[in-house]
């Protein structure tokens, strides 16, 4: 929803916003520093940093500032577990990081967002903080998205593209979705699908839908092409989840 419901219930919203300023931190949080960065009175921000203590979502360390709580990452592990992904999708991560070297990535559009929800490392490709599982990412700007868009009819690829918006990541990012059909005009639904430099600079990444699925499988290299070797074990990889 990108409009605020006019039945919106603040409070909830403000303990929200608080266990996002926590989680997001790279150091725990005084309630004091909490109030500053949600724009929360002093008072209030005591009420709702105790309550999502109570209820496991912060932890209080004993010099009193907070950290998120393990009800978080519950809540990470079912959400992850409730997308049905592919048999053996783990194992075939693995196996194709470990034949390629390359960082393999499996994800999904999930209301017109781009969902990453595994990923197996790889020493031959760059540390990707937005590609992590549990995150969304951009489908106009990655080798993933782009495999699963050009698996959609027309229609709903254009309007997948203009509700999440085509924001610029470097210079070779598509902003607009004119560009981004054409970069797909040549090619046919499950073909391998690549792009160079479009999400970080000096980095290239492949994709490929799964036949039959909603679901992509990926891998990211350092610099502006991906190995032919490399490539042909993705097109494998996706015929495996097959």
């Amino acid at each position: 929803m990108t409009e605020e419901p006019s039945d919106l219930i603040r409070s909830v919203s403000r303990a929200l916003r608080v266990l996002e300023e926590v989680s997001r931190a790279d150091r725990p949080l005084s309630v004091k520093v909490i109030a500053r960065r949600c724009g929360l009175t002093l008072s209030t921000s005591y009420h709702l940093v105790r309550t999502l203590c109570y209820e496991g979502y912060l932890h209080r360390c004993p010099d009193g500032d907070y950290l998120p709580g393990s009800k978080v990452a519950e809540r990470f592990h079912e959400m992850i577990d409730a997308f049905d992904r592919p048999p053996r999708a783990s194992v075939v991560l693995r196996h194709l990081a470990a034949v390629t070297g390359h960082t393999a990535y499996l994800a999904q559009l999930v209301g017109g967002r781009l969902v990453v929800l595994d990923v197996a490392e790889g020493p031959r490709s760059p540390w990707l903080e937005d590609l992590r599982a549990g995150l969304e990412a951009a489908p106009h700007a990655t080798a993933l998205g782009k495999a699963l868009l050009l698996a959609l009819p027309p229609r709903v690829r254009r309007e997948v593209l203009t509700e999440y918006g085509l924001p610029r990541f470097t210079s070779a990012t598509p902003t607009s979705v004119e560009d981004v059909e054409a970069e797909l005009a040549g090619l046919c639904p499950g073909e391998v699908v690549e792009e160079h430099g479009q999400f970080r600079d000096e980095v290239a990444c492949a994709g490929a839908v799964v036949p039959g699925t909603s679901w992509a499988v990926g891998i990211s290299a350092r610099g502006l092409s991906v190995p032919a070797r490399a490539r042909a074990r993705l097109a494998e990889a996706a015929r495996d989840l097959a």
